[in-house]
């Protein structure tokens, strides 16, 4: 894809991420409706995962997949039906984020949630530059922040995450080391 194409269409995915978020946050239908969705597991499983492209993208420096990716990962969260059932500590974990994204916006809170930008700036540079430490260092520190924030803030409900979040971890880790173990052997020859 031409680099002027690839501008313009990520720009476009890196602002219907923008739009998605303000929706999400102002709109208290469109939240509940989400968040109703995000109760199935399998949200939290794929979330993770869409690390994995956006760093081939990012390695690969195409700002369409990266955006994509990034906009796959956040509206990930309603892609499945509301569950039948969950657990009591899953749905107490949920009540707290739900109350986290509602809540006042202090100064600590918004400088806690620019973690998650900086997190993905760091992603991409890393991968853009080729600095396998400081992906792999990247990512294990991301899901180390993610597991500790959950606990810190929401107690023992926030070890409901523990089991997504250590297999996100590994599958990420898998797949990049399998990408990048592919692309060297291409590269020799």
């Amino acid at each position: 894809m031409k680099k002027k194409m690839d501008l313009i269409i990520g720009s476009l995915f890196a602002v219907a991420t923008i739009i998605f978020i303000v929706l999400f946050l102002t709109n208290d239908m469109f939240f509940n409706w989400a968040f109703a969705r995000h109760h199935n597991l399998l949200s939290w499983y794929i979330r993770p995962l869409f690390i994995i492209p956006m760093v081939i993208f990012a390695f690969k420096k195409s700002l369409t997949g990266i955006f994509a990716s990034i906009f796959a990962l956040f509206t990930s969260m309603f892609w499945f039906p509301v569950p039948a059932t969950n657990s009591p500590q899953v749905l107490e974990f949920l009540a707290f984020e739900m109350d986290y994204l509602k809540g006042t916006w202090t100064a600590p809170k918004i400088l806690i949630s620019l973690a998650v930008p900086l997190f993905f700036f760091m992603l991409i540079m890393a991968a853009w530059k080729r600095n396998w430490k400081w992906l792999l260092g990247v990512i294990i520190g991301a899901a180390v922040l993610k597991f500790i924030w959950s606990i810190v803030f929401s107690g023992e409900a926030g070890m409901s995450i523990l089991k997504p979040a250590l297999i996100g971890l590994i599958v990420c880790i898998g797949g990049l080391a399998y990408f990048f173990k592919k692309y060297k052997r291409t590269e020799k020859r």
